[in-house]
């Protein structure tokens, strides 16, 4: 086991990895930007670096400050946590060439999963269903040609890209070439890099990703599914596991596809494999190499510690349970907690004023938030999630229900009133909703004024 786990992150995710590194008896060092010397996960932490200003690029994002505090204070392994550099592959490389443990995948299987296309092409190679597309599209002429054969409407989609940035629909053809240039100029701006593929839209799918852990030793085993269908311009707000939609042969045929995937890719690590879901059919359309923010309800209904696990593979050790070991229980349901107006969702930043966490059977908040807290203004807006487990799926909306009565924060908007709204809504009750669900609803609130 590692003596000293530096922390590349911040907010609630860091206080995860400070609680699992606890639980292991490993020390921890908390690297903050100058915005966050008061944040929980540094004040928590057995040691603390400031390695930079506020903006991301000069602290979170900037590698030689984080692999000098590793130095610094003799951290033996880093644990990204997810966003920032968690899925960088030369981030990875570089600890690597320092004698420091990257506490993910290999940089090889970082690099091939983070680039959209050559990820699609390896899924196909190993069995794992995809969405008809293309590769790299070149011109308007070929790009006209590809979409005829896929059939519209179809997705223009940046081959770097993520939280639907460079990503544009096209319902015909006279639409194609505007989205193409857009689609371009975007994941040029975002990522750097202005490639972009075709892909076959899909009117009303389900978003079904499936949690894998692997040891990099030929092991891997799946630990279920989740449901993030409930979202916002690509952005997931509720998750819930098992997926209401899934029943049980299908929930074990995608399980044990994308398992055997990860044996045959020598994978190490958590990973997840994110699909869509319409008519019976699961399309890959991306993996992502590193802890997912909704990991916690696949936590809930297996009593694994995800964190744990991962820090355990990173150190050299086998997978501590067979595929027939995991057991699943009853369901769970997370809501991410935003500092953004619920109606407009513009980013609300600040000082919390009073914060009163919900508590009791089957509760959980992951939370770096605190009274006297401020949200500076440089990050992401997600301040906590909000996470509920019960023996079906009714009495989970019964608890969430509860729980979101309890949750106060106030100095703040939040999206807290949002999810209020929503667990009474006779589709999310129902379970009866698909990926475009949300933002129709938004909508239609919007045209009631």
């Amino acid at each position: 086991m590692f003596d000293k786990i530096l922390i590349a992150n911040r907010g609630e995710i860091a206080l995860r990895v400070e609680r699992a590194c606890k639980e292991l008896g490993v020390a921890t060092v908390a690297v903050h930007s100058t915005a966050d010397a008061d944040a929980m996960h540094v004040r928590l932490a057995d040691e603390s670096v400031c390695i930079g200003a506020p903006p991301a690029k000069d602290s979170y994002l900037n590698i030689p400050a984080i692999v000098a505090a590793c130095e610094i204070t003799g951290a033996d392994a880093v644990h990204p946590g997810y966003g920032f550099l968690a899925e960088n592959a030369r981030f990875a490389e570089i600890l690597e060439e320092h004698a420091i443990t990257f506490i993910g995948p290999s940089a090889e299987h970082v690099r091939l999963m983070g680039d959209k296309i050559q990820a699609k092409e390896t899924a196909r190679s190993l069995g794992i269903p995809v969405v008809p597309g293309s590769g790299p599209v070149g011109d308007f002429e070929e790009a006209r040609a590809l979409a005829n054969d896929i059939g519209y409407p179809v997705l223009v989609k940046a081959a770097a890209g993520g939280g639907g940035r460079g990503m544009k629909l096209a319902l015909f053809e006279n639409e194609l070439e505007p989205a193409l240039a857009t689609a371009r100029n975007e994941a040029r701006a975002a990522f750097g890099d202005g490639t972009v593929y075709l892909e076959k839209y899909l009117a009303h799918p389900r978003h079904i990703e499936v949690q894998v852990l692997a040891d990099g030793q030929g092991n891997a085993i799946h630990l279920g599914e989740r449901d993030c269908s409930l979202q916002r311009r690509h952005q997931k707000l509720w998750e819930e596991a098992p997926s209401p939609a899934l029943n049980a042969s299908e929930r074990v045929r995608i399980g044990e596809t994308v398992a055997e995937a990860m044996r045959a890719l020598s994978y190490r690590g958590v990973g997840t494999v994110e699909f869509l879901y319409e008519g019976g059919e699961f399309y890959f359309i991306e993996m992502n190499t590193r802890l997912q923010v909704e990991h916690t309800i696949t936590e809930m209904i297996t009593g694994l510690d995800l964190v744990i696990e991962q820090i355990r593979i990173a150190a050299g050790a086998p997978l501590s349970l067979r595929q027939e070991d995991v057991r699943f229980d009853g369901h769970a349901i997370e809501c991410r907690i935003n500092a953004e107006n619920p109606h407009t969702f513009r980013p609300s930043p600040g000082t919390i004023t009073h914060f009163h966490p919900p508590g009791g059977l089957g509760v959980r908040v992951d939370s770096g938030a605190y009274a006297g807290y401020t949200i500076p203004p440089y990050y992401d807006s997600l301040i906590g999630k909000l996470i509920v487990h019960a023996r079906t799926r009714n009495e989970c909306l019964m608890r969430l229900k509860r729980a979101l009565g309890e949750f106060v924060v106030d100095g703040i908007e939040t999206t807290i009133p949002l999810f209020t709204s929503l667990i009474s809504e006779p589709d999310i009750v129902d379970g009866n909703y698909d990926i475009h669900w949300l933002e129709n609803h938004l909508a239609k609130l919007g045209a009631r004024g």
